[in-house]
């Protein structure tokens, strides 16, 4: 099979030269030499001189490090290169093995990668493509997918290749879920924009680190590429999905727009709900009669205005450090209640928008943008994972895991240090005493700068009661607000919770898993609730970093390889047998003890109320994505009950 990196995507007589040669002078050193290599073929640009050195910081490393004539040589051979294949030139080394894969991300990265990342750096590139096989599934199937944010949206994708009509139930007015809710100033994701893209939708980003606004438009652009927008039903709520032995369907009862209750019925159910949509609201005294406004940050008021007044911020984890710096300039006076310490990571691509002849490069030379998402996707969702497992022999467990952990501790030290190092009395307010990553890691967008600024006070305790405007602190310090943010996040462990889910035998699943243990078969299947899948489920988040959708995506090919399954046995039931769920959950939980989240003293949103982790994942990314390539068929039941009964 041809790659499809191989050809350019426009003539050559319609290249804008310009834009594509300032697009390679601005270039990211690392990955221009990946593409030197594989359109030349020659070996030396990935050796001395031109082998990139170590970034001493955490940015992209785009000069690679090197003096500016080696920099100006590379970029100079590359413009030829690449001028040579839109004439017409094949690349020299159009699909390079896996292992050579991996060996080259190592030079890029100036690090080991180990050799069996070179599958899913292939994958991720396009080479192995995986058919989807459509026609397999009988053409009467049908299915219901819940929830129109990113899950949603990859179930749709993928249910329409696999040739499925399904109908898809939205609550909100439109697809978009968490960035069609959180509207809050300054909101948003912490992960480059080239890894948080579909991987059959590419798109032109504006900002390394898009913003709520561009997310959006991103996700409401590729539902309606992909025809989602006349399968959905929006402003619709599911109250119950219950088995119906009697038909092997799922009856999903629904409140309309218009209030009335209807129940549809379908043989799949795909629930695309997430873990990130039930508003966390903490319970203090009074809260409910103070004289102010009070906002959640996943609830902005599109009339909110903070203009001059006095704000209190309750939170301070990723969005309390997105919003608190967004309307800092804004209100006369802001009070931080930081009741717990984050760890927040430099962000030097912080707002920071892509060069126009960057983007341009991207579209022109797919195989450049190819190499540049390969290296952000090793730094930002493996990199660190293998430096975050609890070393027994450590002689320092109270402030770290292991010696490279309290190397990173150091690191992150030293940035906070000199971040406020005019206000040295707020080191010690910020400082976490945990180790590193034992939370996800935050990025600096202005956090420090804000907490430092003469209007805004960080107190170090948690808001204990409200008066009328005033609040008390634990402490009994008093402060006075107009407005208060909530910016507590979501019920991360009450997995599913938004409306009733009823399997065999009138099960109801929360009640198989407790109030707020969830777990499932690769997060996705679970055992008495056939033809049921979960997309983001319990242990699929990343906590080590990265983009949550290609967890998805890699979700969603399982579930239709699983489809595929159940349909070449012609079986009409199809879910995981208790023992290949029991023996899953121990891997998980066994995984999990062995790493930096379930250190003593830590508290985290990924953990229950026993100290669990429900809600991430402790495999690294290509572990996850090899798991759920093929489904093992032996840790499935399949039912032929309808069959050989004769039933229709």
């Amino acid at each position: 099979m041809q790659s499809p990196l191989s050809n350019p995507p426009m003539p050559a007589a319609e290249v804008n030269r310009t834009l594509l040669k300032d697009g390679i002078a601005n270039a990211n050193i690392p990955a221009l030499l990946m593409v030197l290599y594989q359109m030349t073929g020659e070996a030396t640009w990935l050796q001395e001189p031109f082998a990139p050195g170590r970034s001493p910081g955490l940015d992209d490393n785009d000069s690679g490090q090197l003096p500016d004539e080696v920099q100006t040589q590379i970029r100079t051979a590359a413009e030829e290169a690449i001028e040579a294949w839109l004439a017409g030139k094949p690349l020299a080394i159009e699909r390079p093995s896996n292992l050579r894969l991996a060996e080259m991300l190592s030079v890029a990265m100036t690090e080991h990668v180990p050799e069996e990342y070179g599958d899913i750096v292939a994958a991720g590139m396009g080479y192995d493509l995986e058919p989807t096989a459509g026609t397999a599934i009988a053409a009467d199937k049908t299915a219901i997918v819940i929830g129109g944010g990113v899950s949603g949206i990859c179930a749709g994708i993928e249910l329409g290749k696999l040739g499925i009509d399904y109908t898809l139930f939205e609550k909100n007015e439109d697809f978009g879920g968490t960035w069609f809710e959180n509207r809050y100033p300054g909101c948003g994701v912490d992960t480059p924009s080239l890894t948080y893209t579909f991987s059959c939708r590419p798109n032109d980003w504006s900002m390394y680190f898009p913003l709520r606004d561009e997310i959006e438009g991103y996700l409401l652009d590729t539902a309606r590429e992909f025809g989602l927008y006349d399968k959905a039903r929006f402003r619709t709520h599911v109250e119950e999905a219950r088995w119906n032995t009697a038909t092997d369907q799922w009856d999903v009862t629904i409140t309309t727009p218009h209030g009335k209750r209807e129940t549809h019925s379908a043989d799949y159910l795909f629930s695309a709900v997430g873990i990130l949509n039930i508003p966390k609201y903490p319970q203090i005294d009074g809260l409910d009669e103070f004289a102010g406004e009070v906002y959640h940050t996943s609830r902005w008021p599109a009339e909110a205005d903070l203009s001059g007044k006095r704000v209190a911020v309750i939170g301070n984890g990723a969005s309390g450090m997105q919003v608190a710096p967004a309307i800092a300039d804004e209100v006369s006076r802001m009070t931080i209640f930081a009741r717990s310490k984050q760890w927040a990571a430099p962000f030097p691509q912080f707002r920071k928008k892509v060069p126009e002849g960057v983007r341009y490069l991207m579209q022109v030379v797919p195989l450049y943008r190819a190499w540049l998402e390969q290296r952000l996707s090793w730094t930002f969702n493996d990199r660190v994972h293998g430096t975050l497992f609890r070393d027994p022999e450590w002689e320092h467990p109270e402030r770290a895991v292991n010696e490279i952990n309290d190397a990173h501790r150091r690191v992150f030290t030293r940035y906070v240090e000199e971040q406020l190092q005019d206000r040295p009395e707020l080191i010690e307010r910020v400082l976490p005493e945990y180790p590193p990553f034992a939370k996800r890691m935050l990025l600096d967008n202005g956090w420090f700068r804000t907490i430092k600024k003469p209007h805004v006070d960080l107190i170090p305790e948690h808001l204990a009661k409200v008066d009328g405007n005033t609040l008390f602190t634990s402490s009994g310090e008093t402060v006075e607000a107009d407005v208060i943010i909530l910016a507590t996040g979501f019920q991360t462990t009450n997995v599913l919770g938004s409306y009733d889910i009823v399997g065999r035998e009138g099960q109801l699943l929360r009640d198989h898993w407790g109030e707020d243990n969830a777990s499932a078969y690769l997060g996705t299947l679970v055992p008495g609730f056939p033809n049921f899948f979960i997309l983001l489920g319990p242990n699929v988040g990343s906590g080590h970093g990265g983009s949550m959708i290609r967890n998805i995506e890699n979700q969603m090919h399982f579930a239709g390889q699983v489809v595929h399954c159940a349909e070449a046995q012609e079986a009409s039931t199809v879910e995981v047998k208790e023992t290949a769920y029991t023996d899953y959950s121990r891997r998980i939980d066994d995984a999990h003890d062995r790493l930096v989240w379930t250190h003593p003293g830590t508290e985290n949103w990924y953990r229950n109320s026993q100290g669990r982790v429900v809600a991430i994942t402790p495999w690294r990314n290509d572990a996850f994505w090899r798991m759920t390539r093929s489904p093992d068929e032996a840790d499935l039941q399949f039912d032929h009950r309808q069959e050989s009964s004769g039933a229709a």
